[in-house]
Parts: C-alpha cells; sequence; structure tokens
C-alpha cells in the first residue's frame, strides 16, 4: 500500500474548489449579523466586507507565492515548515487538525442544516435539525472519502450553482433598488442608538472572517492538484478575488430588495424574505433552495481538508500512531484512517457547538464561538510565516517580497483586534481551551529540530 495521494485535479477544479470552500454560506449567514453589527448603516457594512476581502486576498496572495516554490502534503503546513522548521509545521498542523479544520466544518454542517430548517420551517436550533446536521456531516465525509474525484465534481457543480442566487441577488435586487429608491433609503438608514462607527466596523469585520474563511483550505490539496507550483498560486488568487467581488454585490443587492428595519428583525429568514420580496413568494422559495445546495457545497469543500489534517501529520511521521494514519486505500486512493478519525473529531465538534451556541450553555465559561474565535490563533500562526518570508527570500522582487507579505501581517493583526474586541472574555476562555488541546499535541512531535 503506498501512501502517496495522486495528482488529479487541474486548475479550473482548484479555483472552483477555493470559491466553492468559501462562497455559498457565510454571505447568506452573516450578511445580517453585519447589519446588526453595524445598526443597519449599509455603507459600513460594504466597508466591512471590502476590509475582510483584503486581508483574505493579500495573505492568500503570500502563500500563493510560498505555493510557486514548496509542495509536499498541506500546503499551510509545508509553508510553516519552510518558514520556521519541522517543529513549527507540526504546531499548525496540529491546530488545523484538531481545531481549524473540525470546527469549520462542524458549524458549516450546521449551517447547511439550518437553511433546509427555515426553508420547511422547523426551528433551527432543535433536534431534528441537529440530526440533519449530523447527516450532513458524514454525507460529505462518504463522498470525499469513497470517490475524492466526485467530490471534486460536486465541488464545481455547487460552485456553479450557488452563483445563481448571489448573482440574480446582485443585479436583480440592485436594480430593483435603484429604481424604487429602496437602495437610498437602505443607505441612509441607521438605528438611533447603534454603536459608533469605529467599534461597529471592528465587529463587522470580525463577522466577515467566517464568510471569508476558508480559502486556506485549499492548500491542503498542494499535492494533489497537476502542475500544483503554477496552478495553486493561480486558483488562490483569481479565487480570493472571485470572492470579494461578488460578496459586495450581492450584499448592495441584498439592500435593493428589502429594507434594512426588515432583514435586521428576521433573523435567519432574512436571506429568504430578501429573495421573496423580489422574485414572489414560489419563485423566492426556489432560489432559496439553491442557496442550501451552495451550503452545502462549502461544506464539501470544507471536508477536503478536514479528511486530510491528520494525514499530513502522519506522512511526517508525527501525531498519534502515523503508521495507520498514514495508509492510503489502494481502491480510493485516500487516507481512510485519518479520515475517519477526523470526522469524529468534527463530530464533537458539532457536539460542542450545540451546548455552547444553541442551547443552555453547557460548559459554563467555556463556551465560545467556533464560527468567529479559531481566527485568531489562524491569523497569529500566520504572522511569523509572513515575517519568515520578507527575511529569508531574498531573490524575490520587492512587491512580493516585502509590500504583499507586509499588508497580509497588518490585516492579520487587525483581524485579531477585531476578534479579541467583538468577543470579549470568551476570547480567553478559548485561548485556554486551545492551550489545552496544542499541549494534548505536543508529545506526538517528532524529536527533530
Amino acid at each position: 500500500m503506498e501512501n502517496q495521494l495522486n495528482k488529479r485535479y487541474g486548475l479550473f477544479t482548484a479555483i472552483c474548489m477555493v470559491v466553492g470552500i468559501v462562497v455559498g454560506s457565510g454571505v447568506f449567514f452573516k450578511a445580517e449579523k453585519i447589519l446588526l453589527c453595524t445598526g443597519g448603516r449599509t455603507s459600513l457594512g460594504i466597508w466591512a466586507w471590502l476590509i475582510g476581502g483584503v486581508i483574505m486576498v493579500s495573505c492568500a496572495y503570500v502563500f500563493g507565492t510560498m505555493a510557486s516554490k514548496y509542495e509536499k502534503c498541506n500546503g499551510i503546513v509545508d509553508y510553516a515548515e519552510q518558514a520556521l522548521g519541522p517543529k513549527y509545521g507540526y504546531i499548525v498542523g496540529w491546530f488545523m487538525a484538531v481545531i481549524y479544520y473540525p470546527t469549520l466544518v462542524s458549524v458549516l454542517a450546521w449551517v447547511t442544516a439550518r437553511y433546509f430548517c427555515v426553508l420547511i420551517g422547523w426551528d433551527i436550533t432543535g433536534g431534528q435539525c441537529m440530526v440533519i446536521a449530523g447527516f450532513l456531516l458524514i454525507l460529505a465525509f462518504v463522498s470525499n472519502t469513497l470517490s475524492p474525484v466526485i467530490a471534486g465534481k460536486v465541488q464545481v457543480a455547487t460552485t456553479v450553482i450557488k452563483f445563481i442566487p448571489l448573482i440574480l441577488m446582485a443585479v436583480v435586487g440592485t436594480v430593483s433598488g435603484l429604481r424604487s429608491g429602496l437602495t437610498a433609503e437602505n443607505f441612509a438608514y441607521r438605528v438611533e442608538d447603534a454603536m459608533p462607527a469605529g467599534p461597529a466596523l471592528f465587529t463587522a469585520v470580525c463577522a466577515t472572517a467566517f464568510a471569508y474563511e476558508g480559502w486556506i483550505v485549499a492548500t491542503s490539496i498542494n499535492s494533489e492538484i497537476k502542475d500544483s507550483k503554477k496552478n495553486l498560486p493561480r486558483a488562490l488568487f483569481m479565487g480570493t478575488l472571485i470572492i470579494v467581488f461578488i460578496y459586495i454585490v450581492y450584499y448592495i443587492g441584498l439592500s435593493g430588495a428589502v429594507d434594512n428595519a426588515t432583514m435586521m428583525a428576521g433573523g435567519e429568514t432574512g436571506a429568504k424574505l430578501a429573495y421573496q420580496a423580489l422574485f414572489s413568494r414560489f419563485a423566492g422559495t426556489g432560489v432559496f433552495v439553491l442557496i442550501v445546495i451552495s451550503c452545502y457545497g462549502v461544506l464539501n469543500g470544507l471536508m477536503v481538508g478536514n479528511v486530510r489534517g491528520f494525514y499530513s501529520l502522519a506522512v511526517r511521521g508525527e501525531g498519534y500512531n502515523p503508521k495507520m494514519m498514514s495508509q492510503v486505500d489502494p481502491v480510493t486512493n485516500m487516507p481512510t484512517n485519518a479520515a475517519v478519525f477526523s470526522l469524529l473529531v468534527a463530530g464533537w465538534w458539532l457536539l460542542y457547538f450545540y451546548g455552547a451556541n444553541l442551547t443552555e450553555p453547557w460548559f459554563g465559561p467555556f463556551c465560545f464561538d467556533t464560527s468567529e474565535l479559531p481566527i485568531i490563533t489562524i491569523y497569529a500562526m500566520y504572522i511569523p510565516i509572513f515575517i519568515s518570508l520578507m527575511a529569508k527570500e531574498k531573490e524575490l522582487p520587492t512587491f512580493k517580497r516585502f509590500f504583499m507579505p507586509a499588508v497580509a501581517l497588518c490585516g492579520s493583526v487587525f483581524m485579531m483586534i477585531a476578534a479579541c474586541f467583538s468577543h470579549g472574555t470568551a476570547v480567553i476562555y478559548y485561548l485556554i481551551i486551545f492551550a489545552v488541546i496544542m499541549c494534548i499535541g505536543l508529545p506526538r512531535m517528532k524529536k527533530k529540530s
């Protein structure tokens, strides 16, 4: 049994991975939160989307630069190893496998189930919703593990599908709003007792983080992309630019579909109300079905990284039972053992998300929002990589060596500050849990310099 994954994905699939992993859930899930954070100020919300987008694009550009030079297994771990050595690579890899991937996957399983429940009128925090979330988690795992080629085709198909509701809202919503004057009304609207613009912007940018997060997952398949050193950098940069553009035009279109007060009061049904206002109740519901499909596409894309997390450690001789976790099935050409373990970890985080955010708190003060707070540590881990690139990569031109890494570094610091500002003391309890999980993994670090 050879422990190596085949190269099976081309440039178009790689772009669809980047776009499909990000677009399709957070833009719907967080749009109403951003309106609430900004007190209904549409222009401030657009600034939040733009700032979050600049941070994402700059970080993706820097990692694209590194992707053009290094290729082993699981891009972000490769880059951490090159920047600060194998020990730092292990720390990043353990965090990605145990916290980052499974928390995002578990939240996306619930978000997909949430919109399905909104569609048919069920409670989004009830037992039915959580059962559906668990089923979707397993479904995404099965499709990625038993047939990764089919999973790639699913990613392409759902990426195309998810653009339909986004473009419809962007075009029809904007035209309708400009004709009726609703867009102008929403741009002038604000809640009387809204927080000042500065703090509101920090909180809103933090909310965009979840909507923009996930692009780094595409680097987990760097060893499976054809001509990866050329195609992965292209996919990262082109994909992230597409994401920023589509998010901003969707948000503007939303302001022409329904008034901000109704959108803010609608909560989880806000997106559904907007589509029904534009396209009639029946047609709006049909478009909303596409939103459910697009959310599943994001879940499918995130599962791509999740099922490879422990494998990327194991092929380096690290983590728990690396011999077993590094085995690749000769039929499916997938690390089945590592993938099954990753599913169990994601299942635990889904249970935690329910107990911490959807019901009476189970964990006392140790309850935090897994859709946002892990960004504090992922952006903190990016910073040494950016600094190392500026210090070591002397053959790179100034723009790639200094300017873009500096923008990405500043953006990472900004995102960390925004998350701390937005979540307050919950950050402390999250960091305690983070520290415990990292300490659990340290004994399995391979003794090497």
